[in-house]
């Protein structure tokens, strides 16, 4: 999973065009939304919802979840794996 962890960070990168952070900067069980983390907003978690279907084809049935699922590297990777 740690494989994972490491492609959803360049992923997360990459689609949130976040270029002055590297995978180094995010920790696996840092929030990613909010001020104790990167600071994301809801637009951001709109772009993990294409991320998880266009990469890994997750639909995420109820967009309650959203915020348990997208709060941390370690969430998101959990709910790949109980999913694919």
């Amino acid at each position: 999973m740690s494989d994972l962890k490491e492609t959803l960070k360049e992923q997360i990168i990459e689609q949130l065009n976040l270029e002055d952070l590297t995978s180094a900067d995010i920790t696996n069980d840092a929030p990613l939304f909010g001020d104790d983390g990167l600071g994301l907003d809801s637009i951001d978690a709109l772009e993990f919802i294409v991320l998880l279907e266009s990469s890994y084809g997750i639909k995420i049935a109820d967009p309650s979840e959203g915020k348990e699922i997208f709060h941390s590297v370690d969430s998101i990777a959990a709910y790949i794996e109980k999913n694919q």
